[in-house]
């Protein structure tokens, strides 16, 4: 057995590892081995005591300025006050009791060391009660240990937990690199083939693992830290190359659209002519189903350049070579817009068997879980039969029930929202893998997509169609400047007024729908807080979230009263949410008020105005997302942020970046460096720990890029690596049970 695979109770007994096990999920020594410091500390690099949160767990480095023990109680209790300081700032330690007797003769002036606790303030002095503390300085004879570490070296500081110190974790791991060392690293693999570290530069594995945890430098650190990056960032894409490796093995029915076909006439009818960036991607989506193994391709780009007619040549294109399409969309709204824009964009073509219908087209069906028994049984017959080209639908399309003449294309529309599962119940419905094209609405930084979607090839659309109008975008600080608000109204008039239409954006539905949106409990605060969103008086009390029902009756009753105000979110009933967005698309409704119900796919190129409450609450992504229903036409957009955070507050920063720039690819990268990145493998959203502990995937991109060539090349030259059976037990426990599920069905 690899030493780095032993459990850790034979290293540090069950107590210790019990606790590690629970509380960090280190089970292993090489668990232990792979939790990196935090940081280090050093002799004159003083933790500013001036900065420490609140109801935080912290480790400070610091000196003992003054020491007092004290009576309280009548003289029955003692209590000893420990006062400690780093130039920056002091911060009280507090024992009561026996401990007061126990501590006082270590805790002296002048000494220093490190000090561990929760942060609290007792009469607005922060301090640390009980604090578990070790001393750094040459008079504590007991730590001759510690005192060689601070002198000589940079102290590693852990991430911890309330139940083990940081310097305990150092123990724990001091214990086991002694252990690896006295056998000189036996049996300890080497994930990296020997040529790879020769021609980057890098340190062996053992060396790395020593010297990020016994730094005797900083670039000790630097060139661990580069090791270590290699093997998070190399592991993964060798996982990924192999993923596609094996996905190009697979057979599939090549779909080439015929010259004459089906295409071809709905090409000949587009009103007008199709981007640069539209062609480009288009050949290389024909290209990758011309072949005969399966497509795995990730299309994404802008708001608002035209995946939607992308994805829909793709599919005419499979239907003119004998197979069907299937579209998923994550809700029903999307998926009614997408039937509905389809079928308005394919006129005749759609309407195949039907008076009036071209010879040349094809059915499009809807099928969704709330339709009637009759309508969705006609449906499911045109699927089997093959009558239905191309079929439309949400998470109904992977029910049993459900069959196909001929799959031959798959294309998922917003990927983040559906799970692996039912992804791939829906590929399975074909005999041969069919084709899969997986569309994102929001852009996503280059290496993101390289890690989180590195086994499809990457399309981009990064240009608008025509036509499209610039999106001006203000924020609205309501607290501070209640009458913008109120000027928000009138532009949301003013739009009505000379012909357009609006939305209005807020993140709950209503008083009844806690449970489901996780808003707080409304009542009457709720009604209060529309009205004040709607300019009326607000009566001193916090306030929850902006629900939908409140604010149109509030906008309708005041500064919109005479237009015509409806409400749209997804509680409604179905043909209720249709006939809403209907009438919205054919202008009979002025200003929509609705959930983020709205936020991808919904296309009324009439609708300017966009008007988000509580922006604060949403992501960047999100806010660029609704953003892009407005300025669809040809009059300019304008989009509103209203909020009450502060100025220089996080959430305020974050709304003026959005109204900074247009730019989703920019925009992707600020949200994901103020998002955890998570695990890419899938397993954050399971909340497990993530399999990336030094590689940034924001900071990383050269690592990534390179690993990935030399992933690619190696997987190439040995397809089952069987020159390198360290890499493989690497993968091994990089891909427990549930990754390598996820990788396979991504």
């Amino acid at each position: 057995m690899n030493p780095l695979d032993e459990p850790l109770r034979k290293l540090v007994g069950d107590r210790t590892a019990k606790v590690l096990g629970e509380h960090l999920g280190l089970h292993t020594t090489g668990d232990l081995l792979h939790h990196y410091p935090r940081r280090y500390a050093e002799r004159g690099e003083l933790t500013r005591l001036a900065d420490l949160p609140v109801d935080e767990y912290v480790t400070v480095v610091a000196r003992i300025a003054k020491a007092d023990k004290r009576t309280y109680g009548g003289g029955k209790g003692v209590r000893l006050e420990v006062v400690v300081t780093d130039g920056s700032g002091s911060l009280t330690l507090v024992f009561f009791s026996k401990a007061a007797h126990a501590h006082a003769h270590r805790l002296i002036p002048g000494r220093r060391g490190m000090f561990s606790g929760k942060v609290s303030v007792f009469n607005r002095v922060r301090q640390l009660a009980h604090p578990d503390y070790q001393l750094l300085d040459a008079e504590d004879g007991d730590d001759a240990q510690a005192v060689d570490a601070f002198a000589g070296r940079l102290i590693p500081l852990y991430p911890a937990v309330k139940q083990i110190t940081s310097w305990r974790i150092a123990q724990a791991v001091d214990t086991a690199l002694n252990s690896l060392g006295a056998t000189g690293w036996s049996g300890v693999g080497e994930p990296l083939p020997g040529e790879l570290r020769a021609a980057r530069g890098l340190l062996p594995l053992p060396e790395a693992l020593e010297k990020i945890h016994r730094p005797r430098s900083k670039d000790d650190i630097a060139a661990a830290r580069h090791r270590l990056k290699w093997d998070e960032a190399f592991v993964l894409q060798v996982a990924l190359a192999r993923r596609r490796a094996d996905e190009a093995a697979l057979p599939a029915v090549p779909r080439r659209p015929a010259p004459d076909g089906l295409l071809a006439a709905f090409d000949a009818r587009l009103p007008f002519t199709l981007t640069e960036g539209q062609r480009t991607v288009s050949d290389e989506i024909f290209a990758d189903l011309a072949t005969d193994h399966p497509m795995h391709r990730l299309l994404q780009g802008e708001v608002g350049s035209g995946k939607t007619l992308v994805a829909l040549r793709a599919m005419l294109g499979v239907v003119d070579a004998g197979g069907q399409a299937a579209m998923l969309a994550p809700t029903e709204v999307l998926a009614q817009q997408h039937h509905r824009s389809i079928t308005e964009m394919m006129g005749d073509l759609a309407e195949s068997g039907m008076l009036g219908g071209s010879d040349l087209g094809t059915k499009v069906v809807l099928l969704t879980g709330s339709m009637g028994a009759a309508a969705r049984r006609t449906a499911l017959l045109d699927l089997v039969t093959g009558e239905a080209g191309i079929v439309i639908g949400t998470h109904a399309l992977i029910e049993d029930k459900v069959a196909f003449h001929d799959l031959g294309l798959v294309v998922v529309d917003e990927q983040h929202r559906f799970g692996v599962e039912q992804r791939d119940a829906l590929r399975a419905k074909a005999e041969q893998p069919p084709h899969l094209l997986v569309m994102t609405a929001t852009p996503i930084p280059r290496t993101v997509a390289m890690t989180v979607f590195g086994d499809l090839e990457t399309s981009v659309l990064d240009q608008l169609p025509a036509g499209r109008s610039p999106i001006a975008t203000h924020v609205v600080p309501a607290a501070e400047k209640p009458h913008f608000l109120a000027r928000a109204w009138e532009r949301v008039r003013e739009e009505t007024e000379s012909g357009h239409q609006a939305y209005v954006v807020c993140p709950r539905i209503g008083d009844e729908d806690e449970a489901e949106d996780g808003g707080a409990k409304g009542g009457r605060k709720g009604s209060t807080a529309a009205k004040k969103a709607a300019g009326g008086a607000d009566d001193g009390e916090r306030r929850p979230l902006l629900a939908v029902l409140d604010v149109a009756d509030q906008l309708a009753a005041g500064p919109l009263k005479g237009l015509r105000v409806e409400a749209l979110h997804g509680r409604m009933a179905p043909d209720a949410k249709d006939d809403v967005m209907r009438r919205f698309a054919a202008g009979e409704v002025d200003v929509l008020v609705a959930t983020t119900v709205i936020e991808v796919g919904v296309n009324v190129p009439n609708a300017t105005a966009m008007v988000i409450m509580d922006a604060d609450r949403f992501g960047v992504s999100q806010l660029h997302q609704l953003r892009g229903r407005v300025g669809r036409g040809s009059a300019p957009g304008l989009c509103l942020l209203v909020s009450e955070a502060p100025e220089a507050s996080p959430a305020r920063t974050r709304l003026d970046a959005v109204a900074r720039t247009l730019d989703g690819f920019e925009l992707s990268e600020i949200d994901l460096e103020q998002r955890r990145e998570g695990d890419v493998l899938g397993q954050a959203q399971s909340g497990s720990r993530s399999s990336l502990r030094v590689l940034a995937v924001m900071d990383d991109r050269d690592v990534i890029e390179a690993a990935r060539e030399e992933a690619v090349a190696l997987v190439r030259a040995d397809p089952e690596l069987s020159g390198s059976p360290d890499l493989r037990s690497a993968l091994q426990s990089l891909l427990d049970a549930d990754r390598e599920e996820y990788l396979d069905k991504g």
